[in-house]
């Protein structure tokens, strides 16, 4: 387990964010989008082989890395991979780009680059839902589930990690363009997910003030979205505040008909999103005990 190694990441994250660098995530893309130009079909085989593709390069750069890295004195290599590493925890650029919409002059826009929903039309209350379903979907996407793995496998688990994830964000549409094109690359998100979107759901149990009704919604509502992961984090995010999350919402022009998590106990408004976001620094206290813990017990 890599204890030291995650803690480290994690913190640079929390004290930096991202580097002003070309993100790896950013290659990541432009290797998928140069794919797709030259090979894609509406067939499953060429989305199998652009997934298997992506792992591939993804899994030899980094060990790679981690090769190289092994040359240098040890606290130097920790160093090192550290930095590499904490380009796959996006905690500090999920928070900072979610509470813009609390700050922007057009939030509607602010919320465009953040989910694939039509946002024009939107409501406040509908802005501040779909903030809620970022900030509670993504703890999982974007923090949780590449710790996981970056504490499981070193820099080569979240470099695979972040590979499979770009490609869900980019191809795993259920649209007539990507619906077999993508559908490999939806199943090992799924699959990747799994562990990772239930982690986070219990993470926000503990840290709600309701625990009892947040698990409750937790239970009762975790599966009943259409992803197998993403209702789980998002129902507990709705219990732990009281609220309703989920619902009807608009993609390229067409209603999508989504069942309804949570209770509606409280309004969605404003101060729902800064509860919300408020719960980053729970967050990183028990996420970073954790990895101290497990750094010295191991």
């Amino acid at each position: 387990m890599f204890f030291e190694l995650a803690a480290l990441a994690y913190l640079i994250d929390m004290i930096f964010g991202e580097f002003p660098v070309k993100h790896p995530v950013v290659w990541m893309g432009s290797f998928i989008s140069a794919f797709e130009r030259r090979f894609y079909s509406k067939r499953i085989l060429p989305g199998a082989l652009l997934v298997i593709g992506l792992i591939a390069l993804a899994l030899l750069v980094s060990l790679t890395l981690v090769y190289l890295c092994g040359l240098l004195p040890s606290w130097l290599s920790l160093i090192v991979l550290a930095i590499f590493s904490s380009t796959g925890l996006a905690m500090n650029m999920l928070h900072k780009s979610v509470n813009e919409l609390l700050t922007a002059e057009q939030p509607k826009q602010a919320l465009s680059y953040l989910v694939s929903r039509d946002t024009q039309d939107m409501s406040e209350t509908e802005i501040y839902k779909a903030g809620l379903e970022t900030w509670a979907e993504n703890l999982s996407d974007g923090v949780i589930a590449p710790l996981f793995y970056l504490l499981l496998f070193g820099l080569p688990g979240i470099a695979v990690y972040k590979a499979i994830n770009t490609m869900d964000s980019m191809i795993a549409y259920k649209t007539e363009r990507y619906f077999y094109f993508g559908k490999t690359a939806a199943i090992v998100d799924d699959i990747a997910n799994y562990i990772p979107a239930r982690l986070t759901a219990l993470l926000i149990v503990v840290l709600a003030k309701d625990q009892r009704r947040a698990w409750q919604c937790l239970w009762r509502d975790g599966n009943k979205l259409e992803s197998p992961n993403a209702g789980f984090p998002i129902a507990a995010m709705a219990g732990a505040l009281g609220v309703a999350l989920g619902g009807d919402a608009s993609y390229h022009g067409q209603i999508k008909h989504k069942p309804t998590l949570g209770l509606p106990v409280n309004p969605v408004d404003q101060s729902t999103l800064i509860n919300a976001l408020q719960m980053k620094t729970g967050i990183n206290l028990i996420v970073l005990g954790l990895l101290a813990a497990g750094a010295v017990l191991s």
